[in-house]
């Protein structure tokens, strides 16, 4: 099992921040161009508990995959939880919260992580997973960043 952690401080408030990270639609906003995200399914304007999310993202090597999120913990204005239902990996749990510091907002990202094939998913880890993960979450601070001035 495989952990990654990822804050960005944004000058924001906290509506404006859960606004956006409680709209599901957004992640179209804040992943990589190069994975070609696409939502599947129709969303309503806010999360709710139990929704679930139907996307397609293109992974290296493997293509593009379909991927079935449940959200769940949700804490309005502060924090939820995404868990993979169906996806590339053996498991995903995303922990996305926010924390107000100041005049300024943190997002924190906690995510666990398990991948399939057993030593081939441990060699891939090592190869590409963990390095396309820090990519993808770099990305988000550098949009968020961009979103919020």
């Amino acid at each position: 099992m495989y952990h990654i952690t990822k804050e960005s401080l944004v000058e924001t408030d906290m509506d404006k921040a859960w606004e956006f990270i409680q709209n599901p639609a957004n992640l179209n906003l804040i992943t990589p161009p190069d994975m070609a995200f696409e939502i599947v399914s129709e969303l309503p304007d806010e999360m709710f508990e139990g929704m679930l999310v139907e996307y397609r993202v293109k992974i290296p090597v493997v293509g593009t995959q379909p991927w079935l999120s449940e959200l769940k913990h949700i804490v309005p204005g502060r924090s939820f939880v995404d868990e993979q239902k169906i996806g590339p990996y053996k498991l995903w749990y995303h922990y996305h919260a926010l924390e107000q510091i100041g005049d300024q907002v943190k997002f924190i990202d906690q995510v666990t992580y398990e991948v399939p094939y057993c030593i081939f998913g441990k060699i891939a880890h090592a190869l590409f997973i963990r390095k396309t993960l820090e990519r993808i979450f770099s990305y988000r601070e550098e949009r968020f960043q961009e979103i919020f001035s």
